[in-house]
């Protein structure tokens, strides 16, 4: 499973939900989201053979995906009590600087390596 980048659980939806939910972000908004951060992405990696954040190596990881202190302890704690791979470790932070794209952020922030732990669901079942 630890090959696997985004693991998650999709439970069903329960049936008053269904008529009841909250209006969520158009799918247009969704869509330059994602092609402002591919742009990004081709920028970041125009020197490189690599067109995409899930194709780094470590040493692009190294160098693209730092994380502040408070971060790295996050993510500690998490591959210690998960009990988390060193490949997942990669994973998570190539996720978290997707998720910065996303968010337009230079940084990788805590709430993005926060949000890219939960993407590692099915880890915690082993």
């Amino acid at each position: 499973m630890d090959r696997i980048d985004i693991q998650i659980e999709v439970p069903a939806v329960p049936y008053k939900d269904l008529f009841y939910q909250k209006p969520a972000e158009p799918s247009e908004w969704i869509r330059e989201r994602v092609i402002e951060a591919r742009n990004i992405q081709k920028n970041r990696y125009q020197q490189t053979k690599i067109y995409s954040n899930s194709r780094m190596g470590s040493k692009l990881v190294q160098k693209h995906c730092r994380i502040q202190p408070d971060s790295e302890k996050l993510l500690m704690t998490a591959i210690d009590k998960l009990n988390l791979s060193a490949r997942a470790y990669y994973r998570i932070l190539k996720i978290a600087r997707t998720i910065a794209d996303l968010d337009d952020q230079a940084d990788i922030l805590t709430n993005h390596v926060a949000e890219a732990i939960q993407y590692r669901s099915l880890d915690r079942s082993r």
